[in-house]
């Protein structure tokens, strides 16, 4: 009956006015209050703070630098095999598999469209059909900065407006077709080994998507499917290398991850498993 009642309210929820609200709280400098807020939430969600770069509460101004916190640069090494690609995000596995044509798999009794997920244009989402994918829930607790799996140059970014439910366990089980109804930032690249996409999730209370080419992507893109191409061969060529950020989430969410067909090979992860920034996701198959 809770769980119930929790999905429901979500459908009922002013989201994006409350996520909004929140991200100007988050934004605010309020000094003591501040400090006593992010001890709270460290408490509260069992951060490990020996990990990050400033470990005091009180260094943080806001609770956005708090929450996309750097961490030590040797807390985090990226796998070296050139074969192996490295895993994004600190988080917990969701779901990975096989991209049956258009579909991709979200919880039991649910899926949704590839090309949905990806904004809607057909040419966009085609390398990727019957590829793989993976989605990777960032929870509260998490290191909530985005890392390149391998080398790549950034084709495509998309913006998609959408709802902002939550991407909690909960939601993904009860919601239909959830990652491709959220609020979206889809980042396509090019590799010497074939096409990926890293889509940034939104979610309630998820106060800003931003990437390090263009800042802020959202709030506030707007109600249309925004779409910016990028030179593959120029001065303003965005080239990035295996485990270089590539985004961040002010407050958490989940990425879906995309490959060409044929392009990789997972390396055993299940559902549930804890990930690690750095440590091998996946093996080139070429």
């Amino acid at each position: 009956m809770i769980n119930w009642l929790k999905i429901k309210l979500q459908y009922i929820l002013p989201k994006h006015l409350v996520s909004r609200l929140v991200g100007k709280l988050a934004a605010a400098e309020a000094g003591g209050l501040t400090t006593a807020l992010i001890k709270f939430f460290i408490k509260q969600f069992n951060v490990d703070m020996s990990e990050a770069k400033f470990s005091d509460p009180s260094h943080y101004r806001t609770f956005n630098e708090f929450f996309t916190r750097e961490l030590k640069d040797d807390a985090r090494p990226i796998c070296e095999d050139p074969k192996d690609l490295a895993m994004s995000v600190d988080g917990t596995v969701s779901q990975l598999g096989d991209i049956e044509f258009d579909t991709v798999f979200q919880a039991k009794g649910h899926d949704y469209s590839l090309t949905t997920l990806l904004g809607g244009n057909p040419d966009v989402s085609a390398p990727f059909k019957d590829g793989k994918f993976a989605t990777i829930y960032l929870s509260p607790k998490d290191y909530h900065r985005i890392h390149m799996p391998l080398d790549g140059i950034l084709t495509d970014m998309i913006y998609v407006p959408g709802e902002l439910f939550s991407v909690n366990p909960l939601t993904t089980q009860n919601v239909p077709g959830l990652f491709a109804r959220n609020e979206r930032v889809v980042c396509v690249f090019e590799s010497q080994h074939g096409k990926f996409a890293i889509v940034l999730v939104g979610a309630t209370i998820v106060a800003s998507i931003e990437t390090i080419w263009a800042g802020t992507v959202t709030p506030p893109a707007g109600k249309n499917v925004q779409h910016w191409r990028y030179p593959k061969d120029s001065e303003n060529t965005v080239s990035l290398a295996k485990g270089e950020e590539m985004g961040l989430f002010k407050l958490g969410s989940t990425i879906v991850a995309c490959f060409e067909p044929g392009m990789v090979e997972f390396n055993g992860q299940k559902n549930g498993d804890t990930t690690r920034l750095g440590e091998v996701f996946a093996t080139l198959k070429d």
